[in-house]
């Protein structure tokens, strides 16, 4: 079986390979990215579903091509994570050093209409991977990007307190963000959250039960210059991109004051590779920004108005979405107790410049 559409040199075995799903999406496609930059070779999965899921604006065929031209030890496998036979065969085959979970149906609120595909593919999917790592390389850290969704609404049941800009934690035990200890049960989820929960349980499970290294990464908001935001998913470049075309950005609730960490892919792919040299069994991990890289709505207009002098246009929507966080930002110290050498290198306004440099560039706009 060969689903390969790259080719490696002669020399490739002497490489570790790492293998990537969702390998053209923001975090997969940096992960290769920066492991090809470490000596790996990368083979990715990716079906281009992020299209049918987000619509024309979420295809990523242009990454797939970059990836191809630009990495020379990258091999391109399309295959759907949902077919448990090509997935059990590859990983026989490959038999990865490492695989990086990224794939996923990403957004909550597209998971309502769509309920049999969200599941299938962010349950189903990880199962499918999980036993075949089992079957044929069960040393082989297994790393998997869940979401800060997994909570549900219980983050929403906090103590908060309104600021002029932002809701905040109206409590002392969240003075750094929510920790890994909190609750994921008994809450409102979204059925996407609910799906990745699922998911974030069998790759806990798998670790536990088996033994494996395995993580679960909870995401807050990922993002960088490499994310093609749509409104579905990808706050910061989806915001971003509406500030430089001129479109009206509706803001659902909460007065604009909700509160998300944010954290630049690159900072993320660079934790991978952290848990990839010294793995744990089964462990979970708050990956976000932190209270330093958090920002409201009404903060992120400002922060972009100030980098490209536009102004921004929206329209308030008086009802929050499904699930979503009033307040909500990373507590990261237990990534640092466990990996003291990692900590995030990116801050918003570079993070914010970097974005709106990607748009300018992809619009064929000049840049300053």
């Amino acid at each position: 079986m060969k689903y390969s559409t790259g080719i490696w040199g002669s020399d490739s075995v002497s490489f570790p390979l790492a293998l990537i799903t969702g390998s053209c999406g923001l975090i997969g496609s940096e992960v290769c990215v920066y492991f090809h930059r470490l000596g790996f070779r990368t083979a990715g999965i990716d079906n281009n579903q992020r299209a049918f899921f987000l619509g024309p604006e979420g295809d990523t065929t242009w990454v797939r091509r970059r990836l191809r031209a630009e990495l020379d030890r990258y091999s391109h496998y399309s295959i759907d994570i949902r077919d448990r036979q090509p997935i059990l065969e590859l990983v026989f085959q490959l038999k990865p050093a490492v695989i990086i979970h990224t794939a996923a149906q990403p957004s909550h609120d597209r998971a309502a209409s769509i309920p049999f595909d969200d599941f299938e593919v962010n349950a189903v999917g990880t199962l499918n991977l999980l036993e075949a790592a089992r079957r044929f390389c069960p040393d082989s850290p297994f790393i998997h990007m869940s979401t800060n969704k997994v909570y549900g609404d219980l983050p929403n049941q906090v103590r908060l307190r309104e600021l002029e800009t932002r809701w905040e934690f109206d409590d002392a035990d969240l003075a750094h963000g929510i920790p890994e200890s909190f609750s994921i049960d008994q809450s409102k989820h979204s059925l996407f959250g609910a799906s990745k929960a699922a998911s974030d349980l069998l790759v806990q499970e798998y670790g536990r039960y088996f033994g494996m290294p395995t993580c679960c990464l909870r995401g807050g908001c990922l993002t960088g210059p490499n994310h093609a935001g749509v409104e579905l998913h990808g706050f910061l470049s989806y915001l971003i991109k509406c500030n430089l075309k001129g479109r009206e950005y509706k803001i659902y609730g909460y007065k604009g004051k909700q509160v998300r960490d944010n954290i630049h892919a690159e900072d993320v792919a660079r934790f991978i590779y952290e848990f990839y040299k010294a793995p744990r069994v089964a462990e979970v991990y708050n990956l976000g920004g932190g209270k330093d890289n958090s920002c409201s709505i009404v903060e992120a207009f400002s922060m972009v108005e100030a980098i490209t002098g536009r102004r921004m246009r929206s329209h308030y929507v008086d009802e929050g979405r499904i699930g979503d966080h009033i307040c909500y930002y990373s507590d990261l110290r237990k990534m640092k107790s466990h990996y003291p050498s990692w900590t995030i290198t990116k801050d918003l306004p570079q993070i914010f410049t970097e974005i709106a440099t990607a748009w300018m560039e992809r619009s064929g706009e000049a840049t300053a």
